[in-house]
């Protein structure tokens, strides 16, 4: 008989409902709680680092202030990124896409890897090449997937380095998304899970995997569509409540 696969829980920004977002305890927290994936975000730094940050700008997460590409990698570094989300965290640093990577190595860890290129609203020039160039140098043992709002950085790094999985991010633009899947420039679909429950009956055969997925009913809404992934802030809840509605190996 067919069996189904299981939806893949990933980690959005690492255990971001119980971490301080996109830093190493994040990352191992979601790896703890049995995430089968990581999805994170990559910008420059201004010295052109590639840094692990979502915001453009520093001030929500850390003690700093100001655009993440107006600050040098070793004035990022002296940020305080976790005293924000508890006091427990304090002196937690914004890590480099480097100690992400070794810290899913050292783990041995199997599964996907989502590394979204912050480049909607500001165009790192050279990001992309750069990407190709550290993921050419250092070899990963788990799937690559990157993606991103920007079309035209998925298309430019596929260029560069098309051994990777590509996924198209967006809101409401399904079908710039569902051209890019049939022209297949992308693999995967990642959609605001508000989008996917308004478009019920638009659930293509393909890798998708909506954001970002919090609440139980969301949760089981895509546990029982059996759709390839869910991200979601809160990983272990996501596991959990997949173990009672999909089981351990669904026929």
């Amino acid at each position: 008989m067919f069996k189904r696969q299981p939806t893949q829980i990933i980690a959005h920004r690492g255990s971001k409902g119980t971490r301080p977002e996109n830093t190493l305890l994040a990352f191992q927290a979601a790896l703890d709680a049995g995430a089968d994936g990581i999805e994170t975000d990559v910008q420059f730094s201004k010295d052109q680092q590639l840094v692990i940050m979502h915001d453009e700008r520093v001030d929500r997460t850390t003690n700093g202030t100001g655009l993440v590409q107006d600050q040098t990698l070793a004035e990022l570094k002296r940020l305080d990124a976790g005293s924000h989300f508890g006091s427990e965290f304090a002196g937690t640093k914004i890590p480099t896409l480097d100690e992400v990577i070794q810290l899913l190595i050292r783990d041995e860890f199997t599964g996907v890897f989502n590394l979204e290129l912050k480049t909607n609203k500001i165009h790192y020039d050279g990001i992309e090449q750069a990407l190709a160039d550290y993921f050419t140098r250092q070899p990963v043992p788990f799937r690559l997937v990157f993606s991103s709002f920007r079309a035209q950085s998925i298309i430019t790094l596929r260029s560069l380095y098309p051994q990777a999985e590509y996924a198209k991010l967006f809101k409401t633009a399904g079908r710039q998304a569902r051209r890019m899947q049939r022209q297949h420039l992308v693999g995967g679909l990642h959609p605001d899970i508000r989008w996917v429950k308004a478009h019920r009956f638009w659930l293509p055969h393909v890798q998708l995997r909506p954001w970002t997925v919090n609440s139980p009913a969301d949760m089981a809404y895509c546990l029982r569509h059996h759709f390839a992934g869910l991200i979601t802030d809160y990983p272990a809840r996501a596991v959990a409540l997949r173990t009672k509605i999909q089981g351990g190996n669904e026929a």
